[in-house]
């Protein structure tokens, strides 16, 4: 990922800004005539800003023959453009006294810089350099390839357990493109051609595949000419390619063991379960916080604090705009083998299958949903990536101030049917990690 530039003065203020939990946070959009749309949230109450632009492009818009791609254009498009020397990009952020990161996902690709609010302009001057003039040549290619192969091998290659992800998706998914890990292939990034990266930006990197969300130390009307002067005149008019591919339902358990340069078992289940989007999603994100959120979960209490079979346990969902995963994860104690810690976690499955929770639980799950809804747009930076989410994944950017209601609706009774119906071992794969030295045994 691009290196994050930190200053004092953004460390204080980002970290500050925000809304109460009581309060909505307004905003307004448009569109331009080009297509790019527009989300502008005013909050003079620290001087910050952030500009940020998401486009409709993940991992999972690649060839598949040439994977990576999306995440190589992360790092790409730091590079410089037609009128920013190659390196400038990064003097200009820092001098500015201002933060800049991207990061790429299975769905989106989405670049911000976090400023003080009297540089807003200098920020949109950036992206619509990185959207109308990007560098992109045979020197940018070759710096960036390299280094996205030493991400690869410190981030994957060389961690243990690291390939865990890569390892998972390739077997849950046979059809769809989450088939692949957005760091995606380093053979397929050395053999594409200059040709190939400039057809993959001229694809993508269109104004109507943008969502520009700018929220801070702004007014209004000035805003919207700003970005008018630096975005109205690109003109890339594009047919986006969307993804139509369906994953066929798995209809048995799939099994595998990978041998790594591990000391510790490590089990992995992994459900098929809904898109970000469907009802039943909420639910099966109340499920994992009540199996998997914190020392206080019940994986962790039973199976680590109990039984004392796992040295750590968790859970996650993977939100996706297709129907994604559930991931459950524990890591063996020492002198435990991986078929008793996986009988484990499934004993606690069972038991929410099975069994409602109870009402004090499922109070502490309500109030964790919650905290997390309105921590998450508690600084200008949450705000302005939730309002880009909302309109391009579930096309309501009011649902900044409404979806936590989404949460709240979900009852005990809904939790119990999600389990039944998503986790069952049809519908799974069981990963072992296990020690290289157990290999031939």
């Amino acid at each position: 990922m691009k290196k994050i530039i930190y200053t004092f003065f953004i460390c204080i203020f980002s970290a500050t800004a925000g809304f109460a939990n009581d309060n909505k946070i307004e905003f307004i959009e448009f569109d331009l005539n080009n297509g790019l749309h527009v989300i502008l949230h005013q909050d003079n109450s620290s001087p910050i800003v952030v500009v940020s632009v998401l486009y409709h492009v993940g991992s999972k818009n690649e060839n598949p023959e040439r994977t990576g791609f999306a995440h190589f254009f992360e790092h790409l498009l730091f590079e410089g453009s037609e009128n920013i020397k190659r390196g400038e990009f990064d003097d200009l952020i820092s001098n500015a006294g201002a933060v800049n990161n991207a990061f790429t996902s299975f769905d989106q690709t989405y670049y911000y810089e976090l400023l003080p609010s009297n540089q807003l302009e200098l920020g949109l001057y950036l992206e619509s350099e990185r959207l109308m003039h990007a560098k992109i040549d045979s020197t940018g290619v070759e710096t960036q390839r390299e280094v996205v192969k030493e991400e690869k091998r410190r981030s994957y290659d060389n961690q243990p357990y690291g390939t865990r992800w890569i390892e998972t998706f390739s077997r849950a998914f046979t059809k769809h493109p989450y088939h692949w890990m957005p760091i995606g292939s380093m053979d397929h990034l050395n053999k594409a051609t200059l040709d190939e990266f400039m057809q993959f930006y001229e694809t993508y990197y269109v104004p109507q595949n943008g969502t520009l969300s700018i929220a801070g130390d702004i007014d209004i009307e000035e805003t919207k000419n700003l970005v008018k002067k630096y975005f109205s005149e690109i003109s890339k008019p594009k047919t986006v390619p969307r993804v139509s591919v369906v994953e066929p339902p798995q209809k048995e358990e799939k099994r595998d063991v990978v041998y790594d340069n591990i000391q510790l078992p490590m089990v992995l289940l992994s459900y098929h379960i809904p898109e970000q989007t469907a009802e039943d999603y909420y639910a099966v994100e109340m499920l994992t916080k009540i199996l998997a959120d914190g020392q206080s979960s019940r994986l962790y209490k039973e199976l680590v604090d109990k039984e004392q079979i796992a040295y750590t346990s968790g859970a996650f969902t993977v939100p996706t705009e297709n129907p994604g995963l559930f991931i459950a994860l524990g890591l063996s104690n020492s002198g435990i083998e991986a078929e008793k810690l996986e009988e484990g976690m499934d004993r606690e499955i069972e038991k929410v299958k099975n069994e409602l929770v109870s009402e004090k639980e499922f109070q502490k799950v309500r109030n964790q949903v919650e905290n997390d809804f309105y921590s998450s747009n508690s600084t200008m930076a949450g705000i302005a990536e939730s309002l880009a989410d909302y309109h391009v994944f579930f096309g309501d950017a009011n649902l900044i101030n409404t979806q936590i209601e989404e949460y709240l609706a979900v009852t005990r009774e809904d939790i119990q049917r999600a389990a039944k119906k998503y986790l069952n071992k049809e519908n799974r794969v069981v990963l072992y990690y296990l020690p290289k030295a157990e290999e031939n045994n």
